[in-house]
């Protein structure tokens, strides 16, 4: 084994150190800096007419993104409907009764392989499968790529979670009889149920801010959304669409659209870490 001086394993230490403040400095600080654009050119945005009007014709003032904050809740809503029961499902069995399987294994390795997989992917893959099929752009089709983009993440967490519930608890309610199913859904459920809900909660911050899965499937429309069977409005493609324009209100909006995301995202991630140190406690 090689000696090394106590002077030169502190020099060491201390330079490591040095980089990894300078680094978490430099992250902080771009972060800080992002956040402020987003929060100084976005305020003027926000007011009433933000929230309750549509969309203004293009060159005319006013004008709010009423309908594409409601079609962002009802496909995000849509979306955790169908990827969630699902996550969780699969979460379930890959805990308890896949466990080291084969099967599961391949299912834990598609999983990862999914999750690092770039959404844009996604929304092309749902627009062949979806939109090709049927000929149109649909809320129907965003929320499908929404949820693909979302169940690894609660599959995957469920999975962490429920394998950190105590092996004493399955004996014990399976030692009174109770069929593995109650057991799974009454008890283990219930003594993982902050951990399932922060998958949740991380999972619907994951694919808040997504914009290509959208624009391959739901598309967008200056309109109410009345049909998830038609292009729905939502506020990542509007963005898309309002900061590539040539209009200064336009431009505006988009702004308040992108500080409107980015507190939904930061309040989503503010309340899964507050759950988690309630849970740690």
């Amino acid at each position: 084994m090689k000696h090394r001086s106590l002077f030169a394993r502190r020099g060491i230490d201390m330079a490591v150190t040095a980089i990894s403040s300078l680094a978490a400095l430099l992250g902080i600080a771009m972060l800080s800096w992002i956040l402020g654009t987003v929060m100084l050119k976005g305020y003027s945005a926000i007011n009433w007419e933000f929230f309750t009007e549509l969309p203004a014709p293009p060159g005319m003032p006013g004008g709010g993104l009423a309908n594409a904050i409601v079609g962002t809740l009802l496909i995000t809503l849509m979306a955790v409907l169908i990827g969630v029961p699902i996550g969780l499902a699969a979460g379930v069995w890959l805990a308890e009764f896949g466990q080291q399987s084969k099967t599961a294994e391949a299912i834990r390795f598609a999983a990862n392989l999914l999750m690092g997989t770039p959404s844009i992917i996604v929304g092309v893959f749902v627009y062949v499968v979806m939109v090709m099929t049927t000929g149109n752009f649909s809320g129907t089709a965003g929320a499908v790529s929404l949820a693909i983009i979302m169940l690894p993440v609660v599959a995957r967490t469920a999975e962490d979670m429920l394998a950190l519930v105590p092996s004493a608890l399955r004996e014990a309610a399976l030692a009174l009889g109770v069929p593995r199913w109650k057991a799974t859904l009454g008890i283990i459920f219930r003594a993982a149920r902050t951990g399932l809900l922060t998958g949740t909660l991380l999972a619907i911050a994951r694919v808040s801010g997504e914009t290509a899965p959208l624009l391959f499937t739901a598309l967008n429309s200056p309109f109410w959304p009345e049909s998830f069977n038609e292009p729905t409005a939502n506020l990542t493609v509007t963005i898309f669409n309002y900061a590539m324009s040539p209009y200064d209100d336009w431009q505006t909006l988009a702004w308040g659209a992108s500080l409107l995301i980015a507190a939904s995202v930061l309040g989503t991630t503010v309340i899964t870490r507050g759950i988690l140190w309630y849970r740690s406690r």
